[in-house]
């Protein structure tokens, strides 16, 4: 891409090159996450557990004391 530019070299002589530290680096995450998504996707990740079905509804929360309240 920058091959032909004198800067280039000499920033990649005195930094090294970022550019290519960044693609391995997005590259390496590419694959950790594939690795995650093809173990969600297999069948029976997200089977539910034995207590599944007695789970309780989570009750909506009010910093209001029990009782009547005007709206």
């Amino acid at each position: 891409m920058f091959q032909d530019a004198p800067i280039y070299h000499q920033l990649i002589a005195e930094r090294g090159d970022v550019p290519a530290q960044v693609r391995d680096a997005a590259e390496m995450i590419r694959r950790q996450l594939q690795g995650v998504i093809r173990l969600e996707q297999s069948p029976g990740a997200f089977e539910p557990g034995p207590f599944a079905g007695n789970a309780r509804v989570p009750q909506q929360r009010s910093a209001l004391p029990p009782g009547p309240h005007l709206r």
